[in-house]
């Protein structure tokens, strides 16, 4: 639906693909759609022949003569950035091989993928005051958080998280394989931070949700003779590659992983990748968009700190009615970091008191899960 506003627009007028671009044309007109990197080098004629009217065009390749026309029609033109390893006006998701493109190609490896030369740019920019680079992360960042509400509407999103340094071939990652697994198989979309350890083991349980239940005790023992990502990314991600070669009809999660810490690559088992340079915006993106609540593995300081910036909107009830939490090993979140004990003070005579709980072990956390719901 367009509006006379120029500067606002409906979700149904964003173009991302060329397939996309060819339906709309054949309709008659570009007039206030929001085309975002699709190459358009091959539609000269149809540029200099349809209405652009209010249009704007996000990291669009196209021939000089066209991107003067469309201008002189009333659209904007944001050029693509040259020389950047990756595109800040995408309009999708990233996927597991889009971002480890070339990691077996025997030249530089892991260092040569997308995902490591993009961590490499975020490393020579981070603290260079360069106004440019700091406005090309943000963009990115948005353009990534507008391909997630795309991709998760209407859907129940249950959030896992836990620590980075969990390793295959421990009994705590294939507990959190069995989570992952389990939630998937109830209807719940599991997302993410989209990283290695317990994050990874919550994702490989969704791919095989649909898969025989042989299947994940299968991979897990595929995957632990490769336990960490430490030393080599390129080994520990290859052993992931090698899985889903072996079952290519995974099911699908989400994965939110992040820049900001370098020392965490995404892994390879969630569908579709959101991945972000501002750390920020990734933790409070994803925690939001897990409306059907999040299941707190054991961490360190990133868990403890996800599980009160879920607290804080549960308190105050500004994202609505409190989403379910679950804490699991009653031991590391009473005596080694004492949460819960500070999580249910804060809850006491709130609504979500009655949306929290803390287990024992990770298998009885989908059914206190399923408890707070409702």
């Amino acid at each position: 639906m367009q509006t006379d506003d120029a500067s606002t627009t409906a979700p149904d007028v964003e173009i991302e693909s060329l397939e996309e671009f060819d339906q709309v044309v054949a309709r008659g007109t570009l007039a206030g759609y929001r085309v975002q990197s699709v190459d358009l080098t091959a539609r000269t004629s149809v540029l200099l022949s349809t209405d652009t009217e209010r249009a704007v065009f996000l990291g669009c390749p196209m021939e000089q003569e066209a991107a003067a026309r469309v201008r002189a029609q009333g659209a904007l033109v944001f050029p693509p950035v040259p020389d950047l390893p990756f595109d800040p006006y995408r309009g999708t998701l990233y996927t597991a091989a889009e971002l480890f493109e070339g990691l077996d190609d025997g030249v530089d490896g892991y260092a040569g993928t997308p995902d490591a030369r993009a961590y490499a740019w975020f490393q020579r920019t981070k603290a260079d005051g360069d106004i440019f680079s700091s406005m090309l992360r943000s963009i990115h960042d948005d353009a990534v958080s507008d391909a997630l509400d795309e991709l998760l509407t209407g859907a129940r999103v249950v959030g896992v998280m836990g620590g980075h340094a969990l390793e295959r071939g421990s009994e705590g990652y294939a507990g959190a394989a069995r989570l992952g697994q389990a939630l998937a198989r109830s209807g719940l979309t599991v997302a993410t931070g989209g990283g290695p350890g317990a994050m990874e083991a919550a994702n490989l349980g969704a791919y095989t949700a649909p898969l025989p239940d042989a299947a994940l005790k299968e991979a897990l023992e595929l995957l632990a003779g490769q336990p960490s990502f430490r030393p080599s990314v390129g080994a520990w991600a290859g052993a992931a590659f090698a899985v889903r070669e072996r079952w290519p009809d995974g099911g699908a999660s989400v994965g939110i992983p992040t820049w900001f810490y370098g020392h965490e690559p995404p892994n390879a088992f969630a569908s579709h990748i959101g991945k972000y340079f501002a750390n920020a915006t990734r933790e409070d993106g994803l925690l939001a968009r897990s409306n059907a609540g999040v299941v707190f593995l054991p961490g360190a300081a990133g868990t403890l700190q996800e599980i009160f910036d879920n607290a804080t909107p549960n308190y105050y009830e500004s994202r609505g009615e409190p989403t379910p939490m679950v804490l699991v090993d009653r031991d590391h979140w009473t005596r080694r970091l004492p949460a819960w004990p500070l999580l249910e003070a804060l809850a006491e005579g709130r609504s979500m008191k009655a949306r929290i709980a803390l287990v024992d072990s990770v298998d009885e956390a989908p059914d206190a899960l399923a408890s707070l719901t409702g």
